[in-house]
């Protein structure tokens, strides 16, 4: 592909880290007085930001109605979650296969790497930090950097704009429908992975302009020009 940038998604993209966001959502719930829901229930339940898994929990599915919760009932809810994240004791978030290596042969072969995730900005800095990422991104934004987060195109043509890259020049990265979505939105080519979050769905079923099962595959594809 003839491309500058590269914007990634983060969970279910690079990292694993429903096991984490699934002992904060259950520690939520019990301190709520709620019943707790497994990891694989969960799993279907991330990929739209903290305040919609955080419903979804509440109500205990996807799809949320109108009036099923107040605000403040979801808002007093995702601070519970949030501190709940915060103080886990012992991370279970791992890289996905071949990440860590790929993203450097990325780098080293001249992209531009950025991270657009839904993950509210102040849990990204440290879980980058823990992998040892950090200077491998020119920039980082969460679902709370600005008002709009994916599927919404806006944080994606904020990083080209922000970056000075064309967007014909980028291409997004991610596992689930919001990231091929922006992609879409955003007029930006979109290379999907199979193996994330994307609420049971095959990644496929959203015409990426091309899809993947692994990360290694996705690099090589990358790096064959």
């Amino acid at each position: 592909m003839d491309k500058q940038l590269l914007i990634f998604d983060f969970d279910g993209t690079l990292i694993d880290s429903v096991p984490d966001l699934a002992d904060a959502t259950n520690a939520m719930l019990t301190t709520l007085g709620k019943d707790t829901y497994s990891l694989d229930t969960i799993r279907n339940w991330v990929g739209n930001g903290s305040r919609m898994l955080v419903e979804r929990a509440l109500v205990g599915k996807i799809e949320v109605l109108e009036d099923e919760l107040t605000v403040e009932e979801a808002e007093h809810a995702e601070q519970v979650f949030f501190d709940a994240y915060k103080n886990l004791s012992d991370s279970k978030t791992v890289a996905y296969p071949n990440v860590d290596s790929g993203l450097r042969q990325l780098k080293e072969a001249g992209y531009t790497l950025a991270l657009v995730t839904n993950k509210p900005i102040r849990f990204v800095p440290k879980i980058l930090e823990s992998f040892g990422w950090t200077s491998l991104f020119d920039m980082v934004l969460g679902g709370d950097s600005l008002t709009t987060k994916k599927p919404d195109p806006a944080p994606l043509l904020h990083v080209c704009d922000k970056l000075g890259v064309m967007q014909d020049k980028a291409v997004m990265i991610g596992d689930s429908r919001n990231d091929i979505l922006a992609g879409q939105n955003a007029k930006i080519d979109t290379l999907g992975l199979s193996y994330g979050y994307n609420y049971g769905q095959d990644i496929r079923d959203l015409n990426p302009t091309a899809a993947f099962d692994d990360f290694a595959t996705l690099v090589k594809y990358l790096l064959k020009d």
